[in-house]
């Protein structure tokens, strides 16, 4: 079987797996918790069945790196909680119908976003490279970048919301000073990190809407929008943090160009 055989089936053979252990759970938020883990198994699988040449390994391995510790993190943040209000309504809307259309419109879609997005790793994968070269130690500075920015600020979150003097608060220092969402930058670096590299093989070239797909995801589909639009309800002070701090890209220029008009912030800090 050749990578881009492998692909679809390894995630498609992941959402079932997850969408079975979601309904023993009784949560359909589950797809949340994995969903970068599943981007690992696919990377993993691919490399099996590749070309195992030094740039398929490290792609597959720069790929679990990332997903496992996206995994880990939503999973710790997520314990103990109730499940997502989100997907609480949609299960609630489907009624009686509510298993077969949470697979459909939820892991099935997930399912093709996961082999989509990785269409540059399959594409490192199944072309066979002699090392690196300028575009793939290109790749390997900006995912390391990205990794760096996205474990920081969420460990700067983790640490702010485990603070219940920071309860209702928005965090505006760190890495949060200068976008409203480090993490979702992050990860946007890390894809576009892996398609440089897979920019080695010539073939990945042609995969650059895999990692546009994911920034849009990010910046404008599932990721920013719907978590600022609950964040304006549940913080009295983020709307004037957005007024101040950047959406997506880092950037001072917002906050310095408002300090100057006196409009920076009185107090409190956060985005929990």
């Amino acid at each position: 079987m050749n990578v881009f055989l492998a692909a679809p089936v390894a995630a498609l053979a992941t959402v079932l797996l997850i969408f079975g252990i979601a309904r023993l759970r009784g949560r359909y938020d589950t797809i949340d918790s994995v969903w970068g883990a599943g981007f690992a198994v696919i990377a993993v699988v691919s490399a099996l069945v590749g070309t195992g040449s030094a740039l398929a390994w490290t792609v597959a391995a720069l790929t679990a790196v990332w997903g496992v510790r996206l995994s880990a993190h939503l999973h710790r943040r997520n314990s103990g909680k109730p499940e997502d209000r989100r997907y609480q309504d949609m299960a609630s809307r489907y009624g009686d119908r509510a298993w077969p259309l949470m697979f459909l419109r939820v892991y099935l879609v997930q399912g093709v976003v996961l082999w989509f997005v990785s269409l540059p790793v399959q594409a490192a994968q199944a072309v066979d490279v002699r090392g690196l070269g300028p575009l793939g130690w290109a790749g390997i500075l900006v995912w390391v970048g990205g990794f760096v920015f996205e474990t920081v600020g969420d460990a700067q979150l983790s640490r702010f919301r485990a603070d219940p003097a920071n309860s209702g608060e928005v965090l505006d220092t760190g890495l949060w000073r200068y976008t409203r969402h480090p993490n979702y930058f992050g990860d946007a670096c890390v894809w576009w990190g892996l398609y440089l590299l897979a920019c080695e093989t010539g073939l990945g070239a042609v995969t650059v809407l895999s990692p546009l797909l994911m920034t849009w995801l990010l910046a404008r589909g599932t990721g920013k929008p719907l978590l600022e639009r609950g964040l304006r309800e549940r913080r009295p002070g983020y709307a004037a943090y957005v007024e101040r701090t950047s959406g997506f890209l880092p950037s001072r220029r917002v906050g310095e160009s408002l300090g100057r008009c006196g409009l920076r912030r009185r107090g409190g800090a956060g985005l929990g």
